[in-house]
């Protein structure tokens, strides 16, 4: 089971597919590659003593590295592309695709996992990094063996409808969905997997909390993090999938 995670920032990463990856922690036959297409050099700095803005980039790479200890499994390979935070959308179409397609030549992942059309919460950073993976993910499929399943990490619509209400019960603010970088849905009948990271969500806890200088895990509140934590979505972009096919439990189930 070669798992490849190409997203665009620290945490990213950790947000989007670290359950699944725990639940695979200790499968012998498992092998985890993670690109970030930026260092997240432009993002908050939640405490002023945590890093200034020259040294954030390298602040938030050595963060990511401590979240996949914290978890629990460190990737066997990971790589930080450091296209520029913010201007990803900017980079040429084939040198971004390029740069992944590299990756994933040389680590021959079975299943791809990025960021769908709407880019979870509609970051251009992050709907860059999507499209090229697509290209890259094609392009191998084209012309070898050896990627089989490409999933972009994805939030159901009626999950985010029902974390929304829980923060209006709790007297904050409702998500948003057309506000900048605030979190979209995709239709509940396009998830193709449901995975229950229930037994690990304290692990994917504990992975987000090194995110310091991001704020870890603070924007849920304390007792919805089992719920928030406890499942991660995604969409099946290749191969298609028969209309009305069962939900799959697993990002590597029927391979």
């Amino acid at each position: 089971m070669r798992l490849a995670l190409v997203v665009a920032h620290p945490d990213d990463d950790t947000y989007g597919a670290s359950g699944s990856v725990a639940l695979h922690a200790e499968d012998p036959g498992f092998h985890l590659t993670v690109i970030h297409v930026t260092s997240g050099e432009q993002g908050e700095i939640a405490d002023p003593s945590l890093a200034t803005p020259q040294t954030l980039g390298a602040v938030r790479e050595a963060e990511d590295r401590a979240s996949w200890v914290a978890l629990g499994r460190r990737p066997d390979r990971q790589e930080f592309l450091r296209f520029p935070d913010g201007g990803v959308a900017e980079v040429p179409a084939e040198e971004l695709s390029g740069a992944i397609e590299a990756i994933l030549r040389e680590t021959e992942p079975d299943v791809v996992v990025t960021f769908g059309p709407e880019g979870i919460t509609g970051h251009d950073d992050h709907i860059a990094t999507g499209a090229a993976t697509t290209a890259a993910f094609h392009s191998i499929r084209q012309s070898e063996e050896g990627v089989a399943r490409l999933a972009y990490a994805a939030i159901p619509e009626s999950r985010l409808r029902w974390l929304s209400d829980k923060l209006v019960e709790r007297g904050l603010d409702p998500i948003d969905p057309t506000a900048p970088f605030q979190p979209r849905g995709v239709p509940d009948e396009a998830i193709d997997v449901q995975v229950d990271c229930g037994p690990v969500w304290r692990r994917k806890f504990a992975a987000l909390q090194e995110h310091k200088s991001q704020g870890g895990a603070s924007a849920f509140p304390e007792d919805l993090l089992a719920d928030v934590l406890g499942s991660e979505a995604f969409v099946i972009a290749w191969p298609p999938r028969e209309p009305g096919a069962l939900s799959l439990k697993d990002l590597f189930e029927g391979l």
